[in-house]
């Protein structure tokens, strides 16, 4: 598998890089945004390690063109560490942020889990739920022939509500779920990708009540 590491700190670029080599994927560098992107395009990697705050364009701003060119799974690397930077972060299509200074293990930890997520959802069966379709395959979902504009994240939540009808879970069950036990985010993170899904699930501007709240438990898909 191929990995994009983008960061402009030249010894950590080659740290990084050395460790994903190591570990036995195809690893390409870039320093600059505009590098990064060229790359991108050119290789068309199976995951993007990002850095936040790169000269010129930022990571986020960076993100936000991957994702409207591929579904690649993106994670991030940044010095901050705010639960507003996180939650930035996955608005803009990441999978996953990690802060720095972190431990190059935990890294290549996160690295596999998202491959492995990544590679399992072309496994999955499609799912169809009265005028719900969820497909993993194509990475698509659509209510009533309405294709919905997801982000990885809330494609993985939506699947897994979806494959879970009527059971109430946790916003740490979620978390452990859809996120990854690697991953390090706040129960917060949860709520706020059910409302995205609840205002794309709606219509006419109403929020849908497929997902139901289960007052100081966590949530369930009707």
């Amino acid at each position: 598998m191929t990995v994009l590491v983008v960061d402009d700190e030249p010894d950590l670029l080659e740290t990084v890089c050395g460790r994903l080599t190591r570990d036995g994927y195809s690893v390409f560098a870039s320093k600059t945004a505009e590098e990064a992107i060229k790359q991108f395009r050119i290789h068309r990697p199976d995951l993007v390690v990002l850095d936040v705050m790169l000269p010129g364009r930022s990571g986020f701003e960076l993100s936000q063109l991957i994702r409207s060119e591929s579904k690649a799974p993106i994670l991030f690397l940044s010095a901050r560490a705010s639960e507003h930077d996180r939650i930035r972060g996955f608005e803009v299509g990441g999978d996953d942020y990690l802060t720095k200074p972190f431990n190059l293990q935990e890294l290549s930890a996160r690295v596999r889990a998202i491959l492995r997520r990544t590679k399992g959802e072309s496994e999955k069966p499609k799912i169809e739920s009265g005028d719900l379709v969820v497909d993993p395959v194509g990475h698509e979902a659509f209510v009533g022939g309405r294709r919905l504009e997801l982000k990885p994240k809330e494609f993985a939540l939506l699947y897994f509500f979806a494959s879970n009808p009527g059971k109430v879970f946790s916003r740490d069950a979620l978390l452990d779920r859809v996120w990854g036990p690697e991953a390090f985010v706040t129960p917060r993170t949860v709520d706020v990708h059910v409302s995205w899904l609840r205002k794309q699930l709606g219509t006419d501007g109403q929020e849908s009540d497929r997902i139901i709240t289960v007052r100081g438990i966590g949530y369930k898909f009707s």
